[in-house]
């Protein structure tokens, strides 16, 4: 296995390769460094066709792996060519993976699945899934008006939004139906007790939450960052819980694929394995300042360095008077010794399952047939071998919502139901 870069490696190789790849301004460079001897790794030489690769992402601070692959010379290291492109929306990167102008993404977790079931796609279109990407570091933001919802205090959220909507209807925006971020909205949502029927959810790209917020679009919104943490840093509203909170650890973006492309191994490999050593110098928490800069600028996520900094560091400015609060373990996770990267299907189960509960689905689909088809998981398993990276062995096992202490058990996906009560 590759060792990681070290942060001296970085400041040499960001003034190369992103310079190359992006024509990222004089600016940029001067803060990344300007040695122009060159670290990026020898070319191992072309895999399969050869051809190039384009990988999409949405402006978010968990595209970093996808993007920090690209920065720090590892797709070339791997012998791949592959160019990264900032996508407007996730029902883009949806329609371009299933066209094949996209060979993969960084994309929502649960799209696949909401695809395949018809809640937000052509049913039976398959986009498979190579590995995980991250966990952890969403959130959900409320509008200022809402401040004595607290941080993370439930009850008091249910005491002052049932309060709101006795005066109007509430509005909530996610990303995607059936994606992550709608899945923590309505989650969220079903614990604290509201009625989903009696608000308004829509569907907001990442990057226009902030804006669409300060024109009083929405009550709330659920997101990953940075656009929560700038959220707070605009004044507009304040964290009131993140998605570590309801589920530690969870399963949040992952490496997409379009169906044709899944079928080139060789050079999907390759790419899994620049995505995964990537994943591993960003777990050195040593290394995310020099990413939060490269991410931040323009041709990325476009958002202030340090606030993606902070949040990628665990130290979360809730806004709203209500403080700091540091996240010691439970911070956006991109590889933790592979834990975060083995794709489950379990974890697919759950997020079927929520379509059921939440109403996106009238009936059970067929969980085991379709988390089998759409999860790559042998291949995933050769190249953490080939790497010397571990193999966690939970899935399939029940696993707990810390939320609400619900368990899932993936042998029972419409038992699990139960507890919930109809909620």
């Amino acid at each position: 296995m590759s060792k990681s870069f070290t942060r001296r490696d970085f400041l040499k190789k960001s003034s190369m390769a992103g310079i190359a790849a992006l024509m990222v301004p004089s600016a940029f460079l001067a803060a990344c460094g300007s040695s122009q001897e060159s670290t990026i790794p020898q070319n191992s030489g072309t895999t399969g066709s050869g051809k190039k690769i384009t990988i999409g992402f949405i402006p978010l601070t968990d595209c970093a792996s996808v993007v920090m692959a690209k920065e720090l010379g590892l797709y070339e290291k791997y012998g791949v060519d592959v160019e990264v492109t900032k996508e407007a929306s996730w029902a883009s990167v949806r329609d371009k993976l299933l066209s094949g102008d996209l060979d993969a993404a960084h994309c929502l977790f649960g799209m696949p699945f909401s695809v395949y079931t018809g809640v937000g796609g052509a049913a039976g279109s398959e986009l498979p899934i190579a590995m995980l990407l991250n966990a952890n570091g969403q959130g959900i933001t409320l509008s200022k008006d809402l401040v004595q919802a607290g941080f993370r205090d439930i009850q008091a959220a249910k005491n002052v939004i049932e309060s709101a909507m006795v005066e109007r209807e509430l509005t909530f925006a996610m990303t995607f139906p059936g994606g992550t971020h709608d899945l923590w909205l309505r989650y969220w949502m079903g614990a604290v007790g509201i009625e989903q029927s009696k608000t308004q959810i829509i569907t907001i790209p990442p990057p226009q939450m902030v804006s669409n917020m300060q024109v009083g679009n929405m009550d709330g919104y659920s997101v990953g960052e940075p656009w929560n943490g700038v959220g707070v840093r605009q004044d507009i509203g304040f964290t009131h819980i993140s998605s570590q909170d309801i589920w530690q650890d969870h399963p949040e973006k992952a490496l997409v694929l379009n169906k044709n492309f899944s079928e080139r191994t060789d050079e999907l490999k390759g790419v899994m394995k620049a995505i995964l050593e990537a994943s591993q110098w960003l777990d050195d928490l040593d290394n995310r300042k020099e990413a939060a800069k490269v991410i931040g600028h323009q041709a990325y996520v476009n958002a202030p360095p340090e606030e993606i900094e902070n949040r990628l560091l665990g130290k979360y400015n809730l806004g709203g008077d209500l403080g700091e609060h540091v996240y010691t373990d439970d911070y956006m996770l991109f590889h933790k010794g592979g834990n975060v990267n083995f794709p489950r299907k379990s974890h697919a189960m759950f997020f079927m399952s929520q379509y059921v509960r939440f109403g996106y689905l009238n009936n059970h689909p067929d969980y085991e047939q379709i988390a089998n088809k759409l999860i790559m998981q042998d291949l995933y398993k050769e190249v953490a071998a080939e790497m010397d990276i571990a193999i966690p062995d939970d899935d399939m096992k029940p696993f707990e919502l810390k939320i609400d202490g619900a368990i899932f058990d993936p042998e029972d996906p419409a038992g699990s139901l139960e507890q919930y009560g109809g909620a």
